[in-house]
């Protein structure tokens, strides 16, 4: 049978309207179901080469995060917990069970507070280019000037700026496709929405405690050249979550599934195989 075709939906969850593709697996009920968690500030069409090479015995779901996309803002007071409540909603609304939570970056700080609110109802964790600790004041400060700086200035200095910051050298030389994803994403952003998710990053809470108890398998995924997680916020995943198991991509830099996609989409399938 061949792979069935990505289709979009929408769903209604409290105050908010949430966009997602889903790829259906061949079989029901599927093996696993993976949802694909994009980083900021970008969408669900980040994860399409993951959804379109996902092994066929597994459903994929790509959302976008509230105010992100096609998802409405609802309210518009944003942090890293109420996305993962909105996400464990969405998970008991379609009635999806066997789940894996693929994150990269942002993706991967509401994965993991979503595992703090729901343990081993997840089947397993995919931490790509992401940590645990919250940010220090440096951090902080570093978000409140970008907030000002894209009031001021607009968000075209910042995508510019951003693309710089995220990707590796050989992509920024020979990868336009994924720059335009990243810069058509940001284009599709509203500035309110980019600054509100700002003030949550810089205001999340810190997940490390909770790491030593993660019962499910973790992979963790990190591009060489990433600027924006360091050897230590990695180490502290690695040393404290039991079951983990770590990859390296000499040729990425913040996100490995646009910069690397052959070879990400063929580990995360290893690993998703492996459990």
């Amino acid at each position: 049978m061949s792979k069935k075709e990505t289709k979009l939906g929408k769903i209604r969850i409290g105050d908010i309207s949430i966009s997602y593709m889903i790829r259906p697996s061949k079989v029901h009920p599927p093996e696993k179901t993976v949802i694909f968690l994009h980083g900021f500030p970008f969408n669900k069409n980040m994860w399409r080469a993951q959804l379109q090479q996902l092994d066929e015995q597994m459903t994929g779901i790509a959302v976008d995060i509230r105010g992100h996309g096609h998802s409405t803002r609802g309210h518009g007071f944003f942090s890293i917990d109420v996305f993962a409540k909105d996400l464990k909603e969405f998970i008991a609304h379609l009635n999806l069970s066997h789940v894996v939570l693929c994150g990269v970056s942002m993706g991967g700080y509401i994965a993991l507070r979503t595992y703090e609110l729901m343990g081993n109802e997840l089947k397993g964790l995919i931490l790509s280019d992401t940590h645990s600790l919250a940010d220090d004041n440096n951090g902080k400060q570093k978000r409140f000037d970008a907030i000002q700086a894209l009031l001021k200035y607009g968000k075209r200095p910042f995508s510019l700026g951003f693309i710089e910051t995220i990707f590796s050298k050989k992509t920024l030389a020979e990868n336009p496709e994924a720059i335009e994803i990243i810069k058509s994403s940001i284009r599709r952003n509203d500035l309110q929405n980019i600054c509100s998710t700002q003030l949550a990053l810089a205001a999340r809470t810190d997940t490390t405690a909770i790491l030593p108890t993660i019962e499910v398998p973790t992979l963790v995924i990190k591009g060489r050249e990433d600027k924006l997680v360091s050897e230590l916020q990695i180490n502290t995943l690695l040393n404290h979550i039991p079951q983990v198991k770590y990859l390296e991509f000499m040729e990425s830099g913040h996100l490995p599934n646009l910069e690397e996609p052959e070879r990400f989409n063929f580990e995360i399938n290893q690993f998703l195989q492996s459990f």
